[in-house]
């Protein structure tokens, strides 16, 4: 089955804390992970930033919901009990505890409407706890939305690209290149580039490594949305890169491939890469090669070792 979101966790989460005593979080995420019969593969899933599972971290924030709503109370680190307002919700539990469902309970309702007083606890309230029908996690819903900021931004530096001149184009690939660490520093860029009047096909040759052992031959095309680059085209870079008795090749656009063209890469002798248009709009927002970081937001959470 998929990983149970955070609000269908709430119920299972409160009735682990039911038989009195502490519990302790680790254990509710062993228990809870049998309970709903998690593969192997589901259970060792990880979040974004590697540190933590997706399980792991929803059982967390089901936990964290309980807590504001005084359902549950910490006890030590890593430690929670029940409440007697806990015990009350489940002498006539409902099928679910959501959001809405948390609603009623003055405490979390308190947090959620900023009633400590101050407009920025309402805004810190609002941010942390989305809508009562949102299955996902507040880092969940930022890693979203970072995601639809990326894919919009992407079309952008696309279309920036593809409204440029052929050599504008050709430069932005190499200097991608030497970003990535290819090559040598941004001031060789022009050295690198070679695409001109029977350049023989090839655009830019830029070292593999820092001392040139080998190299790697560069083909730019800057096509418009919908012009595809099809098998005869890499065939003639093929075609190039036995004339300059080149091993490796990488053929850049800033439109697509033809499914024929990624077989035809595949079957000729030399290593040839393909990269398109989406995948040169990702590689140039990760390596912030025509754009910059505008706001850094930090995902932080408690240090239980401070605590201790």
């Amino acid at each position: 089955m998929a990983i149970p979101d955070f609000q269908t966790l709430m119920l299972p989460v409160l009735k682990t804390a039911s038989g009195g005593g502490e519990v302790r979080i680790g254990d509710v995420v062993d228990l809870l992970a049998d309970a709903f019969t998690l593969t192997d593969e589901e259970r060792a899933q990880l979040l974004p930033s590697g540190r933590q599972t997706t399980f792991a971290n929803r059982v967390h924030w089901a936990k964290s919901y309980l807590n504001k709503a005084g359902l549950v109370e910490m006890a030590r680190r890593a430690h929670f009990r029940i409440t007697p307002e806990g015990r009350s919700v489940l002498k006539s539990p409902p099928e679910k505890i959501t959001i809405r469902f948390l609603e009623q309970f003055q405490s979390f309702k308190g947090f959620r409407d900023g009633e400590a007083g101050t407009a920025e606890a309402a805004e810190i309230a609002e941010a942390v706890l989305p809508v009562a029908d949102n299955p996902l996690t507040p880092d969940e819903v930022m890693r979203q939305a970072h995601a639809r900021i990326e894919a919009s931004l992407a079309d952008e530096i696309l279309l920036r690209v593809r409204s440029g001149t052929p050599a504008f184009f050709e430069k932005t690939v190499v200097r991608l290149l030497i970003t990535m660490g290819y090559g040598g520093s941004v001031t060789e860029l022009d050295k690198a580039l070679v695409g001109k009047s029977g350049d023989d096909g090839v655009d830019g040759i830029i070292d593999q490594d820092p001392l040139g052992l080998d190299r790697v031959y560069v083909q730019a095309k800057r096509y418009a949305d919908g012009n595809t680059v099809g098998a005869g085209a890499i065939r003639d870079f093929f075609g190039s890169l036995n004339l300059f008795k080149a091993t490796k090749g990488l053929f850049v656009t800033t439109s697509a491939f033809t499914a024929s063209a990624r077989e035809t890469a595949d079957r000729l002798g030399t290593r040839i890469v393909l990269i398109d248009g989406i995948q040169l709009a990702r590689l140039m927002i990760r390596h912030e090669v025509g754009c910059r970081i505008e706001e850094t937001l930090h995902i932080k959470r408690v240090d239980e070792d401070f605590f201790e």
